[in-house]
This record gives structure tokens, sequence and C-alpha cells, in this order.
């Protein structure tokens, strides 16, 4: 069964500003709580671009690493840019991230299509504690935004 996340936030910063921080892959470890101890692997370009391959380590449960292979597919230069799951714990994963200039700032959008797999178990999984953990990821992730562009 595919699921959904959809996120919005206003960010009061010029839309270059925005995008530099946001189409630069090392930022990721910020926006990601320290809970997952979330670990990207090898080095990484200083800008994104289509075709770039990331691969990290993510510990969702104490003593369980998993490695996680994403592609970044689309780049529209401070427009929006899309990753998506090469290798990982879901069947399905695709991210995309989308910035509109407003008065005053940036609407960053963010919206997630995933889909757990594992059958019964995954559907299990996912009611009980995935959705509730992409949930604290993204309300973790929108804290921090909002404490680097104050």
């Amino acid at each position: 069964m595919i699921h959904y996340l959809r996120r919005e936030q206003f960010i009061p910063r010029p839309p270059a500003t925005v995008w530099a921080y946001f189409a630069t892959p090392k930022n990721l470890n910020e926006l990601t709580p320290p809970s997952v101890r979330f670990q990207i692997i090898g080095t990484v370009p200083t800008t994104m671009y289509a075709g770039q391959i990331i691969t990290y380590r993510i510990s969702p449960l104490p003593g369980l690493w998993l490695n996680w292979v994403t592609e970044i597919s689309k780049v529209e230069v401070g427009v929006c840019f899309v990753d998506i799951q090469r290798k990982g714990p879901y069947k399905l994963w695709h991210h995309e991230h989308r910035f509109a200039p407003e008065a005053g700032g940036v609407r960053m959008f963010d919206q997630v299509t995933y889909e757990v797999g594992w059958g019964p178990c995954g559907w299990l999984a996912e009611k009980l504690w995935i959705q509730r953990q992409l949930k604290q990821i993204f309300d973790y992730r929108a804290q921090q935004v909002a404490k680097i562009f104050s």
C-alpha cells in the first residue's frame, strides 16, 4: 500500500540562500534527528546534481543499522529536486522537495511517496511505528529549518 507524507513550511530568507542550503547534501546531517544516527558514507560533492548517488547508514532502532542508497533523480535549480531510494528499507521512496518564492521568503513543500513492502508485517510496522517515525523526523526537520533560518 502506498502512503504519502506532505509538509509545507515558510522560510523567511531569499530564495537563493534557501536553495543553496538545501542543494548541499551534507546539510542533511543537520536536518536529521540524532536518534536516527544518520551517517553519510564516503564523500559527496558540495552541490547536488541529477544522477548523484548518496549512500548513508541509519539506525532507526538500537543495534539495527541499515544502508540506504538514494539517487538525486531530478534537479531544477531554485525550483525543486527529487531523491529516490535505490537500495534501502522501503519498497518505494520518492521525495520531492519544491521551493516557491513568496513575498519575504520561500515556501518549501515536501511530498514523500513511500511503500513499506514486507507484506502484512510491513502494514503493521507502518501503522504502529513507521508513520509516527517519519512524522517525528519531519517535525524535527521543520524545527531545525526554523532555527537555521531564524
